[in-house]
């Protein structure tokens, strides 16, 4: 393989899920010429676009001070309530655009719309035709490997056409990383693809991250199933394997289970579902209950077994670290969406799953656009004519000698560091040490030895971004000594009112880590 593909935008998106359509749009929108790559299909890759997603908006005053009220309380003391505002205002705008544009939002039982939903298969097929018609280039199966730069910032990226068996290189002048959250190897629903890529390659330039302790979001999953969706198990009693039922105070679901789950099997049953109630839900997701139908189970009728599943940064809220409200991430041309970015802002020490991060997407998403194409547009023609060298260096550069370097051993120990409820779920110091050090040594060996081109270099990259992205989100989890959100320590199981900020977390080889300052509420208490 020896051939390479050229390509020329003002505006690069890397990655095909809401996040990155959105921005496309935006930055077209603006007249700047955009290319997408994606290491899916743009449409069906992503935790989205095999899922159902409510939608954070407020069609009312009233509506949208109680949703962010609600929101605050939930955050611990870790959120931004301007940015909520700036969310909300710009997810119920464009929500609307979608349907002035055509997507079939269904109609309540006064014929007014009803945006509170987002079938993600329709969701995605529908964003997928709207950037081809704004004029938007595609280029599905082209995962981007590392970014290019120049001296005055970032000037396009380079990847693998999977399907082609080539290279390709793509000048831009702003670069937008839109390549979703980091599963840890967690095959829930649509997360196969999501390894840190764009972690990795921010990080590579020196962006830092925040939020990464809170990286520990689990879904409910029947038993053997990837459908992490949750929510018809709000209607849900849950039991032990002696058939006794499990009681669960309010608010303590996911906890009480998680240690239910450490003592032997645990079942569900969709008990308090009655009435219509059954049928809506069913319609309202069904793909929920495809794994239900095929294994010949009702739900509400018979108990099955269940499992808890990690859900990583997708549903937590670790991410790249915002610099300004146009999303750049502190590298000049270079700008993140939807959850690839730090999402504390919304979310805060809680998970932000479903609505909110569906609307966090389509802000994000347009503000990083329009902040790309204003980048674009300031650089002028002068953006071609810029010396670029590729930034990537583990899995593609050895640092010392290249060496026979295994990516399934990388995946493996990711998978057995990050996902068990008993490691990651509740943490304690010595497990947090022990996880630390295995997954360093793994690192140090990647890095120093690890070499591939093609489908190869793709695999070691993904690894690279595995690795990374478990490093931080316990370096981070070793140092947050309380318990705030999802964030759980054995040792320490209250909240520290010092500790209401947010953590900064940096480098890659010898990661650094800073506190920030409290924010404004904290400080005014």
């Amino acid at each position: 393989m020896t051939d390479l593909d050229r390509y020329q935008s003002d505006v690069l998106v890397l990655g095909g899920g809401p996040a990155a359509c959105w921005a496309a749009l935006a930055a077209r929108e603006a007249g700047r010429s955009v290319i997408m790559v994606d290491k899916g299909y743009v449409g069906t890759s992503g935790a989205t676009a095999p899922s159902n997603t409510g939608t954070w908006f407020a069609n009312t005053p009233e509506r949208r001070a109680r949703l962010i009220e609600e929101r605050q309380k939930q955050s611990e003391g870790l959120a931004d309530v301007r940015q909520m505002h700036r969310v909300i205002d710009a997810a119920t705008q464009h929500l609307n655009i979608l349907a002035e544009r055509g997507y079939p939002f269904p109609r309540d039982d006064e014929d007014k719309l009803y945006i509170a939903n987002l079938r993600g298969p329709d969701y995605m097929r529908f964003m997928r035709t709207q950037v081809i018609r704004a004029g938007v280039k595609l280029l599905d199966h082209h995962p981007a490997l590392e970014l290019l730069v120049a001296s005055d910032g970032v000037a396009g990226a380079a990847g693998y056409a999977r399907q082609l068996d080539r290279n390709w290189e793509a000048r831009a002048a702003a670069v937008i990383i839109a390549t979703g959250g980091c599963a840890f190897g967690s095959r829930i629903l649509g997360a196969t693809g999501l390894t840190g890529d764009g972690y990795l390659m921010a990080a590579e330039l020196g962006v830092t991250l925040s939020g990464m302790e809170f990286s520990n979001q689990y879904g409910i999953v029947p038993l053997h199933s990837s459908v992490n969706k949750g929510l018809p198990y709000g209607w849900a009693n849950f039991y032990r394997g002696d058939g006794s039922e499990i009681e669960i105070p309010s608010g303590q679901r996911f906890a009480v289970l998680a240690r239910e789950s450490l003592e032997g099997p645990i079942f569900a049953r969709f008990d308090r579902a009655s009435g219509v109630l059954p049928d809506a839900l069913r319609r309202g997701q069904p793909n929920c209950f495809l794994p239900f139908d095929r294994a010949a189970i009702d739900p509400f009728a018979d108990i099955f077994p269940i499992s808890l599943r990690s859900e990583g940064t997708i549903r937590g809220t670790g991410g790249l670290k915002r610099a300004d409200d146009d999303c750049s991430v502190g590298i000049p041309g270079l700008y993140a969406a939807g959850d690839s970015l730090d999402r504390q802002d919304l979310a805060g020490a809680a998970t932000g799953g479903g609505g909110p991060n569906a609307s966090w997407a389509i802000a994000t998403g347009i503000w990083a656009g329009k902040g790309a194409a204003s980048f674009a547009a300031s650089l002028g023609a002068r953006a071609s004519d810029r010396k670029v060298r590729p930034s990537g260096q583990a899995g593609l550069r050895p640092a010392k000698s290249a060496g026979d370097v295994d990516p399934k051993a990388a995946h493996a120990l990711v998978r057995e560091e990050m996902l068990p409820v008993d490691r990651n779920f509740f943490r304690s110091p010595s497990k947090l040490a022990r996880s630390i050090e295995r997954l360093d040594a793994a690192w140090d060996d990647l890095r120093d030895h690890a070499h591939g081109t093609g489908y190869q270099a793709l695999r070691l990259r993904e690894a690279a971004g595995l690795l990374a992205s478990s490093r931080w989100a316990y370096r981070a989890a070793d140092v947050r000594t309380e318990t705030r959100g999802m964030h759980r320590r054995l040792d320490a199981t209250a909240s520290d009112p010092s500790f209401a900020r947010r953590i900064t977390i940096g480098g890659i080889d010898r990661p650094w880590l800073e506190w920030d300052a409290a924010p404004a509420e904290v400080l005014a208490s």
